[in-house]
Order: C-alpha cells, then sequence, then structure tokens
C-alpha cells in the first residue's frame, strides 16, 4: 500500500480525531518543560499519554510535560487560534494534516524534523513518514495509521438474515433495508459535526472518480466531471432509504452514549462509516466499556459502473508536529513517540494500528486485523477529502453534504458549493 500525496500541493496523509486553551499553555520559556497538546479527551487515550509523559519525564530528569487533552472537534480551532503567534502556542501537537497542515507549514508554524528525527522513527515508520513528508521535508512523528471503512455489529447482521458483508454499494443498500426491516437503525450517523456524513460523499467520489480524475480535481479544484455530481446522487438514493439513526442530523459522532459511536457500540444501530479509531471509540461507550465483543470490519464496497481503483483506500495517519520555538527536550519527546515499546503501548490504548511496522504484531483486535489486511492489499490511501482540498473547500463541502441529507440542497449544489469555495480562495 502507499500513501497517495498529490506532488503540487504536496499533500500528506492525517486524520483529525476538551479542555479549553486557557492562559499559560502557549510555548514553553524554559528548555525543560514541554506543553503538548492531544485530542484523546477521555478514556484509555488520555491515560496512554498521561503514562507515555510520566515515562518520559523518568527517563529524563528534570523535564516536564504539561498537556492539554481537547475534544477532536474543538482541536483545529483552538491550535489554529493560539499558532497564530508560536511562541503562545504549544511545543509538540497532533496535526491537521495535508493542506491545513501545509498553511501552517508556510507560516513558519511548524518545525522542520527532516535532521532531527532518530533512526527508530526513520527505519519502523517507512511506511507512513511520508505522510508527514512535504517539499522533501520531514514535518512530523507518525503514531497511528487509520484508514476508514465500514463497521459492523455481527450480531444484528445476523439477526436480520445477512450472512456475508457486501461487496458493491448496491449491495450494502439492499443490506441497509433488511436491517431496518428487522427492527434496527441500519446506519449510524453523526451529521452534526458534519464530516461523518460527508465521509459517505468522499468514498462514493473515490469509488466514481478514476484515479486521474481524482488526483486533478484535488489538485487543480476542479470538479467539473460528472462523477463529482454522481456520488451525490448515490449518497442521495441511501438517504431516500431511511436507514439512518433518528435525528442524525442533531447526533453528534463521539461524545457519549448517544452520539452514533454510541449507538453502535450498544447495538442500537447496525453500522458505521469511521476510521480505525473505531474499536478505540466504541470499547469507550459500551456498557462495560469493554472492546465491542461483534464488531466486525469491510472496506467501502466498489460502485457498479464506477471508475474508481479497485481497491483503493481512504483515510490518514496520525502524526505530531513541533513548534519552531521549542527546545530540543520537544524534539526527543516525539522521537520518543516512535519508539517501539511506546507504539504498542499506543495501539493497546487507542487499539488501533500502529505506524511502526515492528509494533503491529501487538494488534490482537479480529476487526483491525481486517484493516491490516485491507491495507496490505490496497494499490493506495488517499487523504481524507477535506484535509486534502484544504479548510475553506473542505468546510464547505462538508456543509453542503449535510446540506443535501436534511433535504436543503441537491448533489450540484455539493459540487457549486466546493466551485464557490475554490474562487474565494
Amino acid at each position: 500500500m502507499k500513501l497517495k500525496t498529490l506532488a503540487a500541493a504536496t499533500l500528506a496523509v492525517a486524520t483529525v480525531i476538551g479542555m479549553s486553551a486557557c492562559g499559560g499553555s502557549g510555548s514553553s520559556s524554559d528548555d525543560k518543560t514541554i506543553t503538548f497538546w492531544h485530542n484523546a479527551s477521555a478514556g484509555k487515550g488520555r491515560q496512554y499519554w498521561e503514562n507515555l509523559a510520566k515515562s518520559f519525564e523518568e527517563a529524563n530528569p528534570g523535564t516536564k510535560v504539561e498537556i492539554q487533552a481537547i475534544q477532536n472537534e474543538d482541536f483545529a480551532g483552538k491550535l489554529q487560534t493560539a499558532m497564530q503567534d508560536p511562541a503562545s502556542g504549544p511545543d509538540v501537537f497532533m496535526s491537521l494534516g495535508g493542506s491545513k497542515t501545509q498553511e501552517m507549514i508556510d507560516a513558519g508554524q511548524v518545525m522542520d524534523l527532516t535532521d532531527k528525527i532518530s533512526d527508530t522513527v526513520k527505519t519502523d515508520m517507512k511506511s507512513t513518514l511520508s505522510a508527514a513528508t512535504f517539499d522533501g521535508k520531514v514535518y512530523g512523528v507518525p503514531v497511528s495509521v487509520e484508514p476508514g471503512g465500514m463497521w459492523y455489529s455481527k450480531d444484528l447482521f445476523k439477526k436480520a438474515g445477512i450472512s456475508g458483508v457486501p461487496a458493491t454499494y448496491e449491495d450494502l443498500l439492499a443490506d441497509a433495508k433488511k436491517l431496518k426491516d428487522s427492527g434496527t437503525d441500519a446506519i449510524a450517523l453523526g451529521a452534526k459535526d458534519a464530516w461523518p456524513a460527508a465521509h459517505w460523499y468522499y468514498w462514493l467520489v473515490l469509488r466514481e472518480c478514476s484515479p486521474a480524475v481524482y488526483d486533478k480535481s484535488v489538485q487543480d479544484h476542479d470538479f467539473s466531471n460528472a462523477c463529482w455530481v454522481n456520488a451525490g446522487k448515490k449518497l442521495q438514493e441511501l438517504n431516500d432509504l431511511k436507514v439512518f439513526n433518528d435525528g442524525f442530523l442533531t447526533t453528534t459522532a463521539q461524545q457519549g452514549a448517544n452520539s452514533s459511536a454510541g449507538l453502535l457500540a450498544n447495538h442500537k444501530a447496525a453500522m458505521e462509516l469511521m476510521g480505525a479509531w473505531e474499536p478505540g471509540v466504541l470499547g469507550d461507550l459500551t456498557p462495560d466499556q469493554k472492546p465491542m465483543a461483534d464488531l466486525g470490519f469491510f472496506a467501502f464496497p466498489e460502485v457498479a459502473g464506477g471508475e474508481g481503483e479497485p481497491g483503493a483506500l481512504m483515510g490518514g495517519v496520525t502524526y505530531f508536529c513541533v513548534n519552531p520555538k521549542a527546545s530540543q527536550a520537544s524534539i526527543d519527546f516525539v522521537n520518543y513517540m516512535g519508539e517501539k515499546k511506546n507504539q504498542e503501548d499506543y495501539a493497546e490504548a487507542f487499539s488501533t494500528i500502529p505506524a511502526s511496522e515492528p509494533a503491529r504484531g501487538v494488534v490482537t483486535d479480529e476487526s483491525l486485523k481486517q484493516v491490516i489486511e485491507y491495507l496490505d492489499k490496497a494499490p493506495s490511501m488517499q487523504l481524507w477529502m477535506d484535509t486534502a482540498l484544504g479548510t475553506n473547500i473542505g468546510n464547505a463541502l462538508n456543509a453542503a453534504v449535510v446540506n443535501m441529507l436534511s433535504g436543503q440542497g441537491s448533489p450540484e449544489d455539493i459540487v457549486k458549493a466546493m466551485e464557490d469555495a475554490a474562487q474565494k480562495g
């Protein structure tokens, strides 16, 4: 599997998964204090970062890591505000990825780590380090690789009389009808956060558009090919079946038992389209806060007549960047994240796939093993579409998809929203 980048736009792959950014949280004024921002605001993930900070402090006497755990949906806005003046921003922070990271690099808000990453990171993360590389320079240390796809309840599929997983989008529609007829919500969707709804459109575009058209569209912001409208029509067809959870337009993605993830975790919905962080999120939302026992995974189905590259994936790599005003201790901290034991612990805490290839043997979750199988066979993995297109177009795209699902827009309106945002720059 190769991480797909667009050379002209130098896009990198990243994923974006709450405490407020209060005073005193900016780049530290001494060489031994590290201010660190991440988005694991609860559960085992948050505990992992606390444990990692403690072990780093023990290995580096006199060093102090000051952590802010920020809710995922708030993270990008808080980081972009804080980094307008790097002196006020965190020393180490989760990347926003793609055009968003490129914008921060261009603004002098991210340290060039090309000659500063450890040999372990260079060796163990060969397949993912390109995600943090822009114009031939490395700007981050990866911690996980997270392709998206369909997560489902095997028990609810069985109850509905579904024996396998859908190979085509048409099969998916048929299975969704069966699930609805069995008395369960077929698909959990947290459209209040916009991006989960838009993910359906991203994937349908990836399946409808040829690789050449897709790359040119993202690079040149040219959405004139019919595949962009066709993708919207396919999503509209799904929406017309009324197989999403009741109130999906006001449902959040990950916050509590009533979120879309919570609906799947508690068997109130049968499946959800989401990234490979899903098992960890679900594990925090099940009644006993243990991994969802009947969780399964399948890649987003192919679309009959679509021109997309068979088996292509979409997703991201989570990586961490360093403030250009930060000290050597901050560089040491991100390199510490890449050590094999810490990567193994990360994978276990977040129930995800570590960026370090030698650490992937620690993955025992059967659904994640399925993801790795798809990942190994995939010809390419595209960056999440909104991230690839940049903040302005990405936000317009996400909002337009929600508008269509709410009955206030059309497939053509989605394309127009992107074109209008592209013209504004």
